[in-house]
């Protein structure tokens, strides 16, 4: 086992003491860090002014502000939720993050030894999602690509909280040679992939409109589902209370090599979208998705 960072210990020891409270203690702290990051530091409060802005451009100002509220306070319910996950057991997270087709649309999707790839957003508690092995077979291996953090303490610390339910992680660079590796070993593999990030300005040049806005949109996933001839399912997440969230699978594709170039990507943005405008305060707004504006001379496939 490789030397942990020394900052690690100091940030995971602290942590780890807030992880033994129980929930209805650290909401109080959530709702103590709102009034910090949103009214003191305003964190970002631009960035997401002007995303709700551009995206809900029939909503009005009032209605702007409600929103930008209410995903604050979420927000910072996702940080000590997300913390939790140092400390907590398997039965108090299948009462708060539940799922809906896992028995019959992902195992359809998954018959015949077929993987799968689960497509998601960063929306709800994405974090909590990990714990979708208490609810599948345990022959199969679940996993998740993630993004090396530039802090070694934190990327550790990430690290153990994504396999806190024995879940893979996988580095975004080595996401191809990994699965080429575990299938030639005959695992069966569930791949979580969110896939709403903004990707570098020439790195793919597939735009759609996603919440009213030109968008450009990374095809990497699409890519891999279609090489690998994997299904595909977007999960859906809801939040139905404080604490508590439901994810509801549905089929994109049951085999991604059938598909046409960039309909999955598509799919996977119109069913997102459709998340976000039934409850726009749990999409991640801080995010500078927006970054790039789309030149004239850029024309998708799909406009030709």
């Amino acid at each position: 086992m490789h030397n942990k960072p020394v900052g690690y210990h100091l940030i995971y020891g602290v942590l780890k003491l807030h992880a033994l409270l129980p929930l209805r203690v650290l909401y109080l702290f959530s709702d103590m860090l709102f009034v910090l990051v949103y009214h003191l530091v305003r964190y970002r409060r631009k960035m997401v002014r002007r995303n709700l802005t551009n995206s809900f451009p029939d909503k009005s100002k009032k209605e702007i502000l409600t929103i930008e509220k209410e995903f604050y306070h979420h927000f910072c319910d996702y940080f000590f939720e997300t913390i939790k996950l140092l400390h907590i057991s398997d039965e108090e997270m299948r009462q708060r993050m539940k799922f809906s087709g896992m028995d019959y649309v992902v195992a359809d999707a998954m018959k015949d030894n077929k993987s799968c790839i689960m497509y998601l957003g960063h929306y709800g508690n994405w974090e909590w999602v990990t714990s979708i092995g208490l609810h599948i077979p345990k022959d199969v291996v679940t996993a998740q690509i993630y993004q090396l953090i530039s802090s070694k303490s934190f990327d550790e610390i990430f690290l153990k909280i994504r396999t806190r339910f024995k879940s893979l992680n996988i580095e975004r660079k080595e996401t191809m040679r990994r699965i080429i590796k575990l299938r030639n070993d005959g695992e069966q593999l569930l791949f979580g992939f969110i896939s709403d990030q903004r990707p570098p300005r020439y790195y793919d040049q597939y735009w759609t409109k996603f919440l009213n806005q030109d968008t450009l949109t990374l095809t990497g996933t699409e890519r891999i589902a279609r090489k690998a001839k994997f299904s595909v399912v977007y999960l859906d997440i809801e939040k139905t209370k404080r604490g508590h969230y439901l994810g509801t699978a549905s089929l994109i594709t049951s085999d991604a090599s059938k598909t046409a170039e960039f309909a999955i990507t598509e799919m996977y943005m119109r069913k997102l979208e459709q998340t976000i405008l039934r409850q726009p305060a749990y999409y991640l707004w801080t995010h500078n998705r927006w970054k790039f504006a789309k030149k004239k001379e850029v024309i998708n496939n799909t406009e030709q």
